[in-house]
């Protein structure tokens, strides 16, 4: 058999494959886009559109209509609920970050005899069920007066995140060399200035990941907030979507749709710009960098 028939029947196989790749991967992503496009079709469509067995759930068999993105702009508290998401969001992942951050560092980098059982233990904290903790965390709000209040959310939700954080960032702590850091501690930086010029830089990837964590945690939590929330200006996105577009037996199916689509594209399209630094994480390439 001469080369250029070897090399025929090589090209014809690495062709093949790449098309086998190329088609698996379209089809995994139109699996996981799927519901998002099933939501923004059903978020336009008519009632007499949506409700009929006989339409076809992903097209538009009658012509779509704006009203029920309207609706949720205009007669419940979306805008309210978001912007409480957002900063409710935006204090837990800074708490998160503040003091996760020097836990991690202290239990993946001081080589203290209790850091590997401390680090389990602090995991297994977040394993625990939310309705375990309900009767201490609802004594503990009402106590420091902080019932009906989104203040209650900021300072309920970081004993969820802060130990699963700690638990990640060792991990990418782990995948960074110590001799990164010590050469900058020779170079004349104190320990605090080596974590900060040296370590923090390559585990960017992992704060950002500590980042979509602790923020799509905070917009979907539902059992604390419907619990120490209950004034409507104060409600965020999980609970107050739900409370005004669901009354008794109905439901506002499209506004519901539009809600998830409004709250989930804007997580992933900002997660999705820094997608290549989450996974240059998992890469000898990140510390290399």
């Amino acid at each position: 058999m001469t080369t250029a028939v070897l090399r025929r029947r090589y090209e014809r196989q690495h062709r093949a494959r790449r098309v086998g790749v190329y088609t698996a991967a379209i089809i995994a992503a139109l699996l996981c886009a799927g519901p998002f496009v099933w939501s923004a079709i059903t978020a336009f469509k008519q009632n007499r559109d949506l409700y009929n067995p006989d339409s076809n759930p992903f097209w538009f068999n009658r012509p779509p209509t704006p009203d029920h993105v309207t609706y949720l702009f205009t007669d419940t508290g979306f805008l309210t609920f978001a912007w409480n998401t957002l900063w409710v969001g935006i204090l837990v992942v800074v708490i998160t970050l503040a003091l996760g951050l020097p836990a991690a560092y202290a239990l993946a980098r001081l080589d203290r005899p209790w850091s590997g059982a401390m680090g389990i233990g602090i995991f297994l904290v977040y394993l625990v069920p939310p309705s375990l903790l309900f009767l201490s965390l609802s004594r503990m709000v009402v106590g420091i007066g902080l019932q009906d209040s989104t203040w209650s959310l900021v300072l309920v939700y970081p004993t969820i995140t802060i130990p699963v954080s700690i638990w990640l960032l060792m991990g990418f702590l782990k995948t960074i060399p110590r001799d990164i850091e010590e050469q900058a501690m020779v170079d004349g930086y104190s320990r605090l200035g080596a974590f900060t010029r040296a370590v923090i830089p390559l585990l960017f990837p992992g704060i950002v990941a500590v980042v979509v964590f602790a923020f799509t945690l905070t917009a979907s939590e539902f059992i604390y907030a419907l619990s120490f929330v209950a004034p409507t200006d104060s409600m965020t996105v999980s609970t107050g979507v739900p409370t005004q577009l669901v009354r008794g037996d109905v439901f506002f199916w499209q506004s519901l749709q539009a809600a998830t689509v409004l709250v989930a594209v804007p997580i992933a399209f900002v997660f999705n710009l820094f997608l290549d630094k989450f996974v240059a994480g998992f890469t000898a390439g990140a510390v290399k960098g």
